[in-house]
């Protein structure tokens, strides 16, 4: 048996650390005018910000196609691989999860494991990174159990805070009525995922106190898991400057846990809009340096 890990654009991770632990990208898609641009190989962050930025409409996105993923695992295949921990963002918000599941079933001699993580970004990434960091060392069938206990909010959860609801609600992923009473109340969200769908946590007058609602309920959590080897991401819609300092502040305060920045990148950020930030964590151990 020879596993390969795959995860999908929207996690996020750093090129140096897929490297590291060998793990392959499948690309989602940013629709803009007529063009399609795979994430982070056509087209990346700072270069969506500016095009976006042009547009009176919203982009598009869509997931990776069946025949994107068939060639994919026909050439992990060609490398020798048997099987395959697919690791990608929630099913409610993406057709990512089920297009692997309907390539591998139709490419012979490699079995896809598909894992729908019911989060996103880099925090979905902690999922394909303890896959990686574990695949040699654990029978398959007791990580993949582990990999589904992880999703579960007691080890793994995020919050997020958005300056508008606007990108959320014309991409279809909140309805009308969350989206106009947070437009009307001129509230700076907060959300979460909940069975897989982005849901409004809480709704805070300002980005300001947003935030420090988010420190208090990370602080609560973690007063559970002292003792755990918590890592945290702080993440950030093109707001790098603003994402750095609330981790550094985060980090001073909580000495003991990793943090990392990361971004959200063209697909998620299409529907969050700029400015959004975010923060995560998993009590699972896993190794984020390269």
């Amino acid at each position: 048996m020879k596993i390969a890990v795959v995860v999908d654009s929207t996690s996020y991770l750093p090129e140096g650390l897929k490297k590291k632990y060998d793990i392959r990208t499948i690309p989602l898609n940013v629709v803009i005018g007529d063009t399609a641009y795979r994430e982070d190989e056509d087209i990346d962050a700072d270069a969506f910000f500016e095009k976006m930025n042009e547009m009176a409409d919203l982009p598009g996105t869509s997931q990776p196609s069946i025949g994107d993923y068939i060639l994919l695992l026909e050439a992990l295949r060609s490398e020798g691989y048997t099987d395959v921990i697919s690791v990608h963002l929630s099913s409610e918000i993406s057709g990512t999860y089920q297009n692997a599941m309907a390539a591998g079933e139709s490419v012979d001699g490699i079995k896809v494991h598909a894992v729908d993580t019911e989060i996103a970004c880099y925090v979905q990434g902690f999922m394909a990174l303890y896959a990686a960091q574990h695949k040699d060392d654990m029978p398959l069938d007791g990580l993949m159990d582990r990999l589904e206990d992880m999703k579960r909010k007691k080890h793994t959860n995020a919050y997020f805070v958005v300056d508008t609801l606007t990108n959320l609600q014309k991409g279809g992923r909140l309805s009308n009525a969350q989206a106009m009473l947070g437009s009307l109340l001129q509230v700076k969200p907060i959300l979460e995922f909940q069975d897989a769908k982005i849901v409004p946590f809480e709704k805070i007058r300002t980005k300001k106190k947003a935030l420090k609602r988010v420190e208090e309920l990370f602080a609560k959590e973690m007063e559970k898991h002292k003792g755990k080897p918590v890592t945290a991401v702080v993440i950030h819609s093109n707001a790098e400057e603003e994402g750095r300092r609330w981790m550094e502040k985060l980090q001073s305060e909580y000495p003991d846990v990793t943090f990392r920045l990361s971004y959200f990148g063209p697909v998620i950020a299409t529907h969050l809009g700029e400015g959004a930030l975010g923060l995560g964590y998993t009590t699972f151990e896993v190794d984020t340096e390269y």
